[in-house]
């Protein structure tokens, strides 16, 4: 008995040490966090999730892939304490981008949705409406010219929908948005089609455009990624977000060629895994 009594200082200090080690640890993680904007294309098998997380700390996911993905992957990219996510955007509401956010509503709590305007009659979509309206998440539209101010400089720009799009097929009214922070930036197209991308092109001068990275349209798919918009862009890095051996063939070889013809390095999720770019403002680093 007077064995166990001793113990137990020992025990209550390891208890202490491990606290104070925890609590360094979270406060040199948040120091390290807080110094870049943090840019990752989570792997998610077929569909897209992209994680963002600018210097002030601001999360926003975009997409949230297909469902039971999601929770596996976002520790990669956010401590495990951390149960909140400032705002999610649905560039589109097929199940691909969205049924992972049914698992977030679950598990996280968020701030603001964010969608094009597009529908889905699937048990899924009406189920994710159902479930953002139970939790009174204030939802608003996403419209050409606004801008989601995430803090310390990075800014999200809206460059598509420009008009109503709830008549327009689901990867025809996809949101397309351009993340910026200093001299860094990253063009985010979701599904978009060369038919979005057109428009796009139209109303923007190609200098306004141009971006460090582009997360390919639509998973590499032939029907996006124009040779006129990868241009416009002019990317040093293309992320494309697909699943190993998926059933579509994503990507297509013809958008492959329309990378490698304006010499873009390209990154696979089905290859690498998840992806995770860092930037100071000035350059991109892959993590």
């Amino acid at each position: 008995m007077m064995q166990n009594y001793r113990k137990r200082p020992i025990f209550f200090v390891f208890l202490a040490l491990l606290g104070i080690s925890i609590f360094i640890w979270i406060l040199v993680f948040q120091s390290e966090a807080h110094k870049y904007l943090k840019f990752a294309a989570l792997d998610i098998g077929q569909g897209d999730a992209l994680f963002i997380e600018s210097p002030a700390g601001t999360q926003i996911l975009i997409d949230g892939g297909p469902a039971k993905k999601i929770l596996g992957v976002l520790p990669k990219v956010m401590p495990f304490y951390d149960r909140k996510i400032d705002a999610i955007v649905i560039t589109n509401p097929d199940a691909d981008h969205i049924a992972g956010f049914l698992d977030i509503l679950k598990n996280y709590k968020v701030g603001l949705v964010i969608e094009p305007g597009t529908w889905n009659d699937s048990k899924t979509y009406k189920n994710l409406e159902a479930e953002i309206k139970r939790q009174k998440i204030p939802d608003i539209l996403a419209r050409k010219g606004v801008k989601i101010d995430l803090g310390a400089g990075a800014v999200i720009d809206i460059l598509f929908p420009d008009r109503d799009v709830s008549n327009w097929t689901t990867n025809d009214g996809s949101i397309v948005a351009r993340l910026s922070y200093g001299k860094n930036s990253v063009m985010l197209t979701g599904d978009a089609t060369k038919k979005t991308e057109g428009i796009v092109l139209s109303e923007n001068p190609p200098q306004s455009l141009k971006s460090d990275i582009l997360k390919v349209g639509h998973h590499g798919s032939k029907t996006s990624s124009s040779p006129e918009f990868v241009q416009a862009v002019s990317p040093t890095y293309a992320i494309i977000s697909d699943g190993k051996n998926n059933k579509y063939g994503h990507p297509h070889q013809e958008t492959l060629n329309t990378l490698t013809k304006f010499g873009t390095k390209i990154l696979r999720t089905d290859l690498l895994g998840t992806i995770i770019f860092k930037s100071d403002g000035t350059s991109f680093y892959v993590n």
